[in-house]
């Protein structure tokens, strides 16, 4: 059984968010977003979770008047506390189930 992933290009996430191909790659520098597909800006396809983050940091960027490695160190201390909240309930769940037996 294969898997779909859904992949957006880099045409697609300008004109679907707005923006142009130099703030791709500006947040892509700073690691803001990952392509997980391609070599080149043309080629570059992001999963819809880069694409969450990334517009979580124009939003930072714009509102905020911050700048992107401000907004870079924010959306990083962001995805920590996702992982972290999604370990956490992994864990409550295993310990109900624990005191459930």
């Amino acid at each position: 059984m294969s898997e779909t992933i859904l992949k957006i290009s880099v045409d697609e996430l300008c004109e679907n968010i707005e923006i142009d191909h130099e703030l791709v790659i500006e947040v892509v520098e700073y690691g803001i977003a990952e392509p997980i597909e391609g070599q080149s800006l043309e080629e570059w396809k992001f999963d819809p979770t880069s694409v969450h983050w990334l517009k979580k940091a124009i939003r930072l960027n714009k509102q905020l008047e911050i700048d992107w490695i401000a907004v870079a160190m924010v959306i990083d201390l962001l995805k920590q506390r996702e992982a972290l909240e999604f370990e956490n309930q992994n864990l409550q769940r295993q310990l109900s189930r624990f005191w459930e037996s």
